[in-house]
């Protein structure tokens, strides 16, 4: 069976100006050896070449990748939409000049509640620089999204960051549970909470503001709103289980290959782009086993009761994994 590659997550580079409580990867040093930028080109064209349509850009930071404008221009070139992911601390007119010239499709801003709880999580002063590079953005006419990550404590500010973000010209929200992976396992925070909170609120405010409000892949799933809930108002955005090898790939700052960014764990790692091309890692019939050789008997607990088990397959893998690293059950599933 062949597999069509839709979408990347690209981490460029591990440098960041932040060490979030929750960083999943731990950013804040640059690896040692990372892809050069001959080396990101080269990539650039491949993932071309296997016809993806988009990659997210990410980091660490990625306005601190050298030539990071060389890279995401390549992909634009090659036909590819390319969002960045970013922190929003960075901002200067220069890169909003950058931005323009390389062709982005959008920006996406982490934002994770008010300031004193976003700060609490990134660095002080980190809110009001988010803001700064929002009205930029926005007045810049550049497409920009928030990313909220959730946990115990900013899950409860929902209605806060509802006030707050009606006030600017966004295209979308969207909320992704806490992971318990990197930093936010080392630093014990409790990334439980309420996902059918969560799915209520959506279905309350969806389609009420000219953005759009939705869960990630993480949250859910097939409760009654389900086709809503995803940041798409034609009802029909059905969750169709995770994606990871199966049209999505995930690539890090020093070539490896696998199948979600976030299975940030060297055993999902399926290759690496110095010793094998991206079609041959792609294309090999032995690789994402975990989702291309997936059945409904690898359900296990209530998975495997459920009658949509099948079609949602057990949620979000790299959620599973780090919650209690069971790949095909979902911890919290909110359908009950």
């Amino acid at each position: 069976m062949s597999y069509d590659l839709t979408q990347c997550v690209w981490e460029i580079t591990l440098a960041c100006c932040f060490s979030c409580k929750y960083c999943g990867s731990r950013a804040g040093k640059a690896r040692e050896n990372e892809l050069s930028l001959e080396e990101c080109l080269r990539v650039a064209d491949e993932l071309k070449d296997l016809g993806c349509q988009r990659v997210s850009m990410i980091g660490g930071e990625v306005f601190l990748k050298c030539a990071w404008q060389d890279i995401v221009k390549r992909l634009t070139c090659n036909g590819i939409n390319v969002n960045i992911i970013t922190n929003g601390f960075l901002f200067t007119d220069e890169i909003i000049d950058d931005l323009k010239k390389v062709g982005i499709e959008s920006i996406s801003l982490s934002l994770d509640g008010p300031k004193e709880v976003h700060d609490k999580y990134r660095q002080s002063g980190s809110y009001d620089r988010i803001i700064g590079a929002l009205k930029v953005l926005t007045a810049n006419k550049i497409s920009t999204s928030i990313i909220t990550t959730l946990n115990a404590e900013n899950s409860q500010y929902l209605y806060d960051m509802l006030s707050l973000l009606r006030q600017y010209d966004i295209f979308a929200w969207q909320l992704q549970a806490c992971s318990p992976m990197g930093n936010a396992a080392k630093s014990g925070i409790d990334y439980r909470f309420d996902f059918a909170e969560v799915i209520r609120f959506v279905r309350e405010n969806a389609g009420r503001y000219p953005f759009a409000i939705g869960i990630a892949d993480n949250i859910g799933y097939f409760t009654k709103d389900e086709g809503s809930l995803r940041g798409n108002l034609s009802g029909r955005a059905y969750f169709k289980g995770c994606s990871a090898g199966l049209s999505a790939i995930g690539i890090d700052s020093v070539g490896n290959v696998r199948g979600c960014e976030s299975l940030y764990d060297e055993k999902f790692n399926e290759g690496n782009l110095r010793e094998r091309s991206l079609r041959s890692i792609w294309e090999d019939p032995d690789a994402f086993s975990y989702n291309r050789k997936f059945s409904k008997e690898l359900l296990t607990g209530k998975c495997a009761e459920c009658a949509v088990g099948e079609y949602c397959a057990g949620g979000c893998r790299s959620y599973n994994h780090f919650v209690h690293a069971k790949l095909y059950e979902s911890p919290f599933c909110a359908k009950e």
